[in-house]
Formats: structure tokens, C-alpha cells, sequence
């Protein structure tokens, strides 16, 4: 109980979320009208940021991996082992056919074993990275999982960028420190939930406000009388969207207009085309003497009428005319599936889309897939998910670049998030929670064609080395997800001051601002 509200203010908040949550409403309306009524405008003015919530822990080490001679025979060393090993092949590498013999590794190849993938995707970053101490590498190279090769053109046209060794942090750490416990890191390391909030929020689980809904907050003004489409999110309730003032707005991914309380908000009730404009009334003109009690209805009707909008604008040839995501094969069984990452950002494109019509000037989007917590069989598991994340990306891009005749890119910025990465190591056919790992951004407004942070050394223990950047076979991040965070936060307007204030601990960090975005 006493996590209730006890006044007035706090009611309305809380209940603003509940009834703002509840219409299960989709994206195609809004775009529609932005463009029926505004086909000429043009991006400028309008920003949105996606966030990509890789649900469980994404193998970063497995993602995007350091190729030169000494860091792929660590790399190599420590995954090209076990039961079911999850060492990808070098680059260069042909893929091998099913059912015959690797010539790399002298394994009958399987449809989930990484020789039938082929070698890792070259990738030639702009900017130099550091060389590791301690080891014989003379420069650094990198490539991409080769399920990734749909955003190799993304990255090579320069809207796609990699941040490498990102995680959860309160104050920049070594292994010397780190081991000392000289520093203070962030509570419950390797918990799911606790790293997810602190991934999207700063605090372990139980913290309520999200520094997207905060970036939200601040910029809400902007977007008029739709407010409340300021934060959005395609994968239910999300800390990440959830400010002081603004209210998340759940929206589902199906081609129906949007659903409010027993219809109300849809075309007919009971067979009755007036009867949701009626029920509607009935709801707003329901007297209530206590404050609260008045107040909640409001809050409905309010909840009512921003469904209607959606629904006003569900029928316009703009916004059917995006198109629907490409069938999707699983790469490993060559099965039909759904990639829920296409039909999420499907639905971002269209509310993207509805937004001048709506005067909304900055949105935050929520969009996640879940499957990264691959304890075991990550040689099934992994290449499909990145699979999934690399057409959603590139199909995204594609869309974005002509949305109604506007070339949308510049104007939205997409990023990668996760819990954690993976250990370095394997436990046979998977890997374990670990910390620091890399992620994507891509935009127009992107700095691409580059990796940023400090890419760390790699291998595990053994023999006379010792990874200056590794504890418990777990990446020590180099850069925070505050400095991430507040990196995204410039471009989108946030002030410095105010990125201060979301992010406490960035002022323990040289360099506030990464400079991924132009």
C-alpha cells in the first residue's frame, strides 16, 4: 500500500499512465493526415530517437569483433571451444555447405554452426583505434557477426556507427580499481531487471522516472495539444519513457484503428455507429463528488479522445502506402517467422509519419526484442536474433528515406541498448552475464562509418597474459551509458545543463559528449 498515491497530484500522474496505457492503438493514422495535409513539409524542426532494447543481454563480443592477428587468436582461443563452440570463422572465410567438413575447424558443418555462415564482414572504421598494452598487435581491425550484412551499406554510407565497451557506470573504473573496490560501480551488476533500469533510468529496479521520458518532459511543450504522443512505445510499459510529466503512450502493432475502453474509442458500439461518441459523453458527464473521482474521469476521457485522434487518422493513402516488412526466413531453419523488430518499427515509420499533421516537433520511441540470454544454444539463437535486428535496421532506413517524398533520416536517430554483454569466455554452446559491450547507432544525423570509446583488449586469462580490461571474463566498460545518453541527448536539444541533472554522473566523465552526432 504505500506505494499509492496519496494527493491529488500524484493521482493524476499515476492514473494519467494507466488510462494513457490502456487504448491498444496503431500507428496508422497519425501519418496519413501529417501527410495529406503536409506532404511539402519538410524534416526540418522534427527529431525522434528509437531506442532498440535487446531484452536479455546481447553477446556483443560475437557482434562486433577486433580481427587483427593478435586479438583474433585470443578471440579464437577462448570461443573456438566446447561441446558446440560459438567462434565465428575469420574473415575471408567461405561459408561451407551443410553436411560437409569445414576445412578452418575439420567440423561436419550444420545448419547452426558458424562455418556455415561464412567469415565476420570487414568493416573499415574512419578512426584509428588504440592498441591494446600488453599485446603484439601493430593496428586494429574490425568486422560485423555475418548476419549483420544488411547494415554493412548503412555503415558504409556513413549513417551507421559503432560505440564500443558502453555500459552501466558511476564513475570511470579499472580492473586494478575495480578489484580493490576502489570505485563505485552500479548495485546488482549481471541482474537482468536491475541493469535494465539502470540501463534505462540510471537506478536499479523500482526507479520510476526514464531519461527518454525525461529528454520527453523537456521537450513536450513543443508538440501542442498532442502531447501525449511525445513518448511512445511498441513494447508495453517501459521505465525508459516514463517522465515527471509525460505519460508513455502504449501503442499496439496491428492494422486495426485504435481500441479504448469497451470500444468506446473504435467505429460502432453494439452495432451503433453514434454509440462511442455517446458512450464517450456518458463517461466525461458521470458526476462525481470527490475530487479523485472526477478527476479519473477525466483522465478517461482524455485517454478516449487520444484514441479517436489515432483512429481520425488511420485511413490515409500516405501512411498505408509505407511499406510492410519483408517476409523474414530464419537463418538457421530456413523457416518463415515474424520479425517483431520490422513490425515495430513499421509502426514507428507511421507515427513518424503523422507527425507534422499532429505538431509534434520531438518524439521518443520504445521499441524492444526479447531472446539474448543465450546461457545455451547461441549458435541457434544469436544468428537469428541479429538477423532480426539487421533487416529490421536496413529496412527501417530504407523506409525513413521516403516517407511520403521526404527524406526523413536526418531527423530520427536510432540506437542499440541491452542489459549486458556476454562473457568472453564460453561455457560450452553459450555465454554468461557480463558487463561492458558495443552498440549500433544510425542516422543521417550520424557521425557513421566509425567506431567510438575504446574498443577493449581481447581474450581471457591464460597463461602469462592477463586482460587489463576484463574481471570474471566480463568487459570493464570504458564508456558510460550517461556519456551514450547524453551524447543522444545534445542532438535532440536537451540542454547541458539539463543533461546534468538526468545524468548526475556524467560530471565524473572527461567527455560528456562522444561525438557520434553531427
Amino acid at each position: 500500500m504505500k506505494d499509492l498515491p496519496h494527493t491529488r497530484r500524484q493521482f493524476l500522474a499515476t492514473s494519467g499512465a494507466v488510462g494513457l496505457a490502456a487504448p491498444v492503438v496503431t500507428a496508422f493514422g497519425m501519418q496519413l493526415a501529417a501527410f495529406n495535409s503536409a506532404a511539402s513539409q519538410s524534416a526540418t524542426g522534427y527529431k525522434a530517437l528509437v531506442c532498440i532494447f535487446q531484452l536479455g543481454g546481447n553477446d556483443a563480443n560475437n557482434t562486433v569483433l577486433a580481427t587483427d592477428t593478435d586479438s583474433w587468436n585470443r578471440y579464437w582461443a577462448a570461443r573456438n571451444t566446447g561441446a558446440d563452440p560459438i567462434a565465428l570463422m575469420p574473415p575471408g572465410t567461405a561459408a561451407a555447405a551443410v553436411g560437409s567438413t569445414s576445412p578452418v575447424t575439420g567440423r561436419t558443418v550444420t545448419a547452426a554452426s558458424p562455418e556455415a555462415w561464412g567469415g565476420v564482414l570487414p568493416i573499415t572504421p574512419r578512426t584509428a583505434q588504440p592498441i591494446p598494452a600488453g599485446t603484439n598487435a601493430t593496428s586494429r581491425t574490425f568486422a560485423f557477426h555475418p548476419m549483420l550484412a544488411p547494415l554493412i551499406p548503412v555503415y558504409t554510407a556513413g549513417r551507421l556507427a559503432v560505440i564500443a565497451n558502453v555500459g552501466t557506470l558511476v564513475e570511470p573504473v579499472t580492473k586494478t580499481e575495480y578489484s580493490a573496490r576502489a570505485k563505485k560501480v552500479p548495485a546488482n551488476l549481471f541482474s537482468h531487471n536491475d541493469q535494465q533500469a539502470v540501463w534505462q533510468a540510471g537506478l536499479t529496479e523500482g526507479v520510476r522516472t526514464g531519461w527518454g521520458g525525461q529528454f520527453g518532459d523537456l521537450m513536450a511543450s513543443g508538440n501542442g495539444a498532442n502531447s501525449l504522443y511525445t513518448a511512445m512505445s511498441t513494447a508495453g510499459n517501459a521505465v525508459f519513457l516514463s517522465g515527471r510529466s509525460v505519460v508513455q503512450y502504449q501503442v499496439s502493432t496491428g492494422a486495426t484503428p485504435a481500441v479504448a475502453v469497451n470500444a468506446v474509442g473504435g467505429a460502432s458500439l453494439f452495432g451503433s455507429s453514434q454509440g462511442p461518441a455517446k458512450m464517450r459523453e456518458i463517461i466525461r458527464d458521470t458526476g462525481f463528488v470527490a475530487n479523485m473521482g472526477a478527476d479519473h474521469a477525466t483522465i478517461v476521457g482524455r485517454s478516449l479522445d487520444a484514441s479517436v485522434t489515432l483512429n481520425a487518422a488511420a485511413a490515409g493513402t500516405i501512411v498505408t502506402a509505407i511499406p510492410a516488412p519483408p517476409v523474414y526466413r530464419n537463418p538457421i531453419t530456413n523457416n518463415v517467422e515474424t520479425n517483431s523488430l520490422s513490425v515495430q518499427l513499421q509502426t514507428v515509420a507511421r507515427m513518424i509519419a503523422a507527425a507534422p499533421a499532429l505538431g509534434l516537433r520531438r518524439q521518443v520511441f520504445f521499441v524492444a526484442i526479447g531472446g539474448h540470454d543465450s546461457h545455451d544454444f547461441q549458435n541457434t539463437a544469436q544468428p537469428n536474433n541479429l538477423s532480426k535486428l539487421a533487416t529490421a535496421m536496413a529496412t527501417f532506413d530504407a523506409t525513413l528515406a521516403n516517407i511520403g517524398g521526404v527524406d526523413m533520416r536526418s531527423a530520427v536517430t536510432t540506437f542499440t541498448a541491452s542489459d549486458f554483454s556476454r562473457t568472453f569466455n564460453t561455457n560450452g554452446d553459450g555465454t554468461d552475464h557480463a558487463w561492458g559491450g558495443h552498440h549500433l547507432i544510425m542516422g543521417g544525423a550520424v557521425n557513421g562509418g566509425d567506431i567510438y570509446g575504446q574498443f577493449p583488449t581481447v581474450g581471457t586469462d591464460l597463461g602469462s597474459f592477463r586482460n587489463p580490461d576484463q574481471t570474471g571474463n566480463a568487459h570493464i566498460p570504458t564508456t558510460s551509458v550517461d556519456q551514450y545518453a547524453a551524447t543522444l541527448g545534445s542532438w535532440f536539444g536537451v540542454s547541458n545543463t539539463d543533461l546534468g541533472v538526468i545524468f548526475p554522473n556524467l560530471r565524473n566523465f572527461s567527455r560528456p559528449n562522444l561525438g557520434f552526432m553531427i
